[in-house]
């Protein structure tokens, strides 16, 4: 995979952008949309320290076992609009992504502009489906 690939994804939801933001930085929202159907993101599994410099990391579980961690850092945090961090695989050899999330107010709705560059489709299509889950939960 190419690591100077990037792409773009908007997303428009029907609540306000504070209520997206949170669902981005306070753990409890977090699990519940964080990671593909068929694997669990548990809360005591995440640590989101949302402000310049600060950690964040997840780690994903399935059945027998199997468990994937993603982390990286927070570059920027200007609540309720914007933030970037890193993403990365620790066990991955590459260097980790970077991903700007832009939260506009859109007459009470929210439209999230998530932009990463340094991964390619097979990222992109991970995070459609975890935007469908993130829909899901705004919505419910």
């Amino acid at each position: 995979m190419t690591q100077t690939a990037s792409y773009e994804i908007i997303r428009v939801f029907d609540v306000p952008r504070e209520d997206v933001f949170a669902a981005w930085t306070t753990p409890e929202r977090f699990a519940r949309w964080f990671g593909p159907r068929f694997m669990a993101a548990p809360v005591d599994r995440i640590v989101l320290d949302a402000r310049p410099g600060g950690r964040w990391q997840v780690t994903l579980t399935a059945e027998e076992g199997f468990e994937v961690t993603f982390d990286g850092a927070y570059r920027e945090v200007a609540p309720p609009g914007r933030f970037v961090f890193t993403i990365g695989d620790p066990g991955s050899p590459g260097p980790a992504s970077v991903v700007t999330v832009e939260l506009a107010d859109a007459g009470g709705r929210t439209a999230m502009t998530f932009h990463e560059h340094g991964a390619g489709e097979e990222s992109r299509r991970g995070w459609m489906e975890f935007f469908d889950r993130l829909g899901e939960l705004l919505a419910g």
